[in-house]
């Protein structure tokens, strides 16, 4: 097998007709015959560009309404034929079939249908059957054809062409290969999991998850760790789909942080008001809403100074230059939010190495769809942690009941929890964390270090006591002794929101009664590992 192997006929049937015509007339210019389909052929034939129709090769029109017309013998053995075997050679000679040294094909835009909500017999329409059938007898054949299935791949393909005399390399067609059959299994992900959403299977026999790179990372989690950034296909405001305005790319921790703070500061919508969310190692470290967002974002640093810096900020509205010049005054590694005024991002251009990232919006917290993690020897699988508790679901279990502004706190303190890392404890005080455990393997421990961080703030900001006293703590699952909730209560709690459903609740809730705290029940918790 020769490393270059000439192109002198080409196959092209494209759905996205993006740089179509452009690479048609450059193929056609280089002496390479065009082969095509329907819309793709008219499309280059309008434009005076030579092309043979694939029913002149196959003697067989396109019938079906479309469903059939490449697959036939006479292109797919076009495709699959060894070159370098006689008895290949023979056959294809014997049976008129001529060489493909090119595919070019993109599939029918199935994904982009799903996101539109077509429904069921629509989606159905756009499964390309044809596409990935040609595109994977290339591949395997790419000892000597092409396989270009993204439009990107479309000036290196000619770059490679005019560097080789017209032919390309073995190295070039493998790596496109490689390409190709990446593309049509993340299409496979897509029709399967649709699929399975469309026929309500939550546990299907087999799941395939597929991605598109973003990004290339200098390293993972630690330097000697190797990594990239994939994008989903989903339009959901966040990371992924943000646009990054100054500052040095994104860090494979910077992209998880950052996914974190959006993601919180998304449960508050706009409408309530501006609100700040502040992470560092995917763990909030400071959340609170404000009259204005300048405010949210000083009530949400003043929560844990210390740990903000080298943080992440996530805002919930349209960053304005005040709030801009408060980021600015410590160190931040990214802010994110939904928009930023020019006055914004003028004060931000004068810090070069903070990233600054706006969305199309705020991620709908509600919506549903999957999470899943990689364990040794799988993986494992499950809704996203979108369950919302509002003032009607809550359950008061205590003699004293919570007051107005108290049940205003639980709710905000509750959001917050669910973002934390569990064991979470979560004190709220005016619409601010004032002190946050996380990530502890006993739940009085993440009581106890949160009360403890609200004090040392306290001395920080040379206030007379820690602003945990009088405050309203969440707890992310049940407290399954009375120990954890009595911390809370020592550290100035006056109302506690918890899940309930422990078997010592009576215990839990007697001993709230004797403190004289305000609790309530959620019947609903918020690990999160």
């Amino acid at each position: 097998m020769p490393d270059l192997h000439k192109v002198a006929r080409a196959l092209i049937s494209v759905s996205d007709k993006t740089g179509l015509i452009d690479l048609g007339r450059a193929l056609s210019e280089r002496g390479i015959e065009i082969l095509s389909t329907g819309g793709s052929a008219k499309a280059l034939r309008d434009e005076g560009i030579a092309v043979k129709d694939v029913a002149e090769v196959t003697e067989f029109p396109e019938m079906m309404d479309g469903r059939v017309k490449t697959l036939h013998p006479r292109i797919h053995g076009g495709l699959l034929a060894l070159r370098d075997n006689a008895d290949h050679m023979a056959s294809m000679q014997g049976h008129a079939i001529p060489e493909i040294d090119l595919l070019v094909v993109n599939l029918y835009p199935f994904e982009e249908t799903v996101a539109k909500g077509a429904d069921y017999e629509t989606c159905i329409e756009n499964i390309d059957i044809g596409g990935p059938a040609m595109i994977r007898a290339a591949a395997k054949n790419h000892a000597f054809v092409n396989v270009v299935t993204d439009i990107a791949d479309y000036a290196p393909l000619l770059a490679e062409l005019d560097a080789n005399d017209g032919a390309t390399s073995y190295a070039f067609r493998q790596k496109l290969a490689l390409t190709a059959y990446a593309r049509t299994g993340a299409y496979d992900a897509a029709v399967s999991t649709w699929m399975a959403g469309a026929l309500g299977d939550e546990a299907p026999r087999r799941r395939a998850f597929a991605g598109e790179i973003a990004q290339t990372l200098r390293y993972g989690e630690n330097p000697h760790q190797k990594a990239a950034f994939y994008r989903d296909g989903s339009d959901r405001p966040g990371v992924a789909s943000a646009v990054q305005h100054q500052g040095k790319e994104l860090s494979y921790n910077n992209i998880n942080d950052t996914d974190a703070a959006f993601e919180l500061v998304s449960e508050f919508l706009p409408s309530d008001g501006p609100a700040c969310a502040i992470i560092k190692h995917a763990n909030p470290c400071g959340v609170a809403r404000g009259a204005t967002l300048r405010e949210a974002y000083q009530k949400a640093f003043d929560c844990d100074r210390t740990s903000a810096f080298g943080g992440i900020v996530a805002l919930n509205m349209k960053l304005d230059m005040e709030t801009a010049e408060a980021i600015t005054e410590i160190f931040t590694e990214v802010v994110i939010a939904p928009g930023a005024d020019d006055a914004a991002k003028e004060v931000f251009a004068k810090k070069k190495n903070l990233r600054l990232l706006t969305t199309s919006g705020l991620a709908n917290t509600a919506e549903p769809g999957l999470a899943y993690r990689q364990v040794s020897g799988g993986f494992l699988v499950q809704d996203k942690d979108n369950g919302l508790i509002t003032l009607d679901d809550l359950k008061v279990v205590t003699k004293k009941q919570p007051t107005e502004d108290e049940l205003r706190d639980l709710l905000f303190a509750w959001k917050v929890a669910k973002h934390v890392k569990s064991n979470a404890i979560v004190y709220v005080k005016d619409g601010a964390t004032v002190g946050v455990g996380a990530g502890q393997m006993s739940r009085v421990d993440s009581a106890l270090i949160a009360a403890k961080k609200s004090e040392r703030m306290a001395e920080a900001l040379g206030l007379p006591e820690a602003l945990t006293k009088g405050s309203a703590v969440a707890s992310d699952a049940f407290f399954p002794f009375a120990d954890g909730l009595l911390e809370a209560a020592a550290a100035g709690a006056t109302t506690v929101i918890q899940p309930g459903g422990s078997m010592r609740d009576n215990e839990v809730i007697a001993a709230a009664d004797e403190a004289g705290l305000a609790m309530v029940f959620t019947g609903m918790r918020h690990f999160r590992h």
